[in-house]
């Protein structure tokens, strides 16, 4: 089985799939965010490296699917295929951070891409106002992070609640991280673990 966490930047999806890993004994895949080597000149520079990140992180998530669907371990995914090509992708265009011409190179390959792969038996959706976001991403204090924008945050929560409102590729549960602190209240986690239970049963 395959369950994916999706969310933006400070969500919370890393510790989210940590708990639940540890919970259920799932194998956790992570975003290759430590040796992800366009990471820290995106942040720089996002207009320059915005297109390189891009096809890193799709290159990236294809192979982690393809691994996931080749395996008998249930997995759970930190981030998905589809947030990269419905949200960062088309933010990053309309913001005037990645060219037309890239932007359609980009979605051509993702739309081939796509045609090949299965969508997460279950989609777990951390929303977040931007004020959390910005409290969780100081509090894990990575430098590269420090620049980032609250109009950049702002937008990429407007198209993730765009996004998940017509989600239709299999089943979906939404977590509010601002009500619900799973990281730091147990019984908030046990909550999550109840919901999910109640929706992977629907699955076998």
């Amino acid at each position: 089985m395959h369950i994916a966490i999706a969310g933006n930047i400070g969500s919370g999806k890393t510790t989210l799939a940590a708990l639940l890993s540890k919970h259920y004994g799932w194998e956790a895949h992570y975003e290759d965010v430590d040796t992800n080597p366009y990471l820290n000149n995106f942040y720089e520079d996002m207009q320059r490296w915005s297109f390189n990140l891009q096809i890193y992180f799709l290159n990236s998530r294809f192979r982690q699917i393809v691994d996931i669907r080749k395996g008998t371990k249930t997995v759970i995914q930190d981030r998905t295929i589809y947030e990269d090509a419905n949200i960062f992708a088309p933010n990053l265009h309309a913001m005037g951070l990645m060219s037309s011409r890239d932007f359609d190179n980009y979605k051509s390959l993702f739309d081939l891409m796509s045609s090949f792969i299965q969508p997460p038996d279950l989609l777990i959706y951390l929303k977040a106002s931007v004020g959390t976001l910005v409290s969780q991403i100081q509090k894990r204090g990575r430098d590269y992070e420090n620049s980032i924008r609250l109009d950049y945050l702002k937008s990429l929560n407007e198209r993730y609640e765009e996004w998940i409102s017509s989600y239709d590729l299999g089943k979906l549960l939404i977590v509010n991280v601002d009500t619900i602190k799973f990281s730091e209240n147990p019984d908030d986690l046990g909550h999550i673990v109840q919901r999910i239970d109640a929706e992977i049963h629907g699955l076998f």
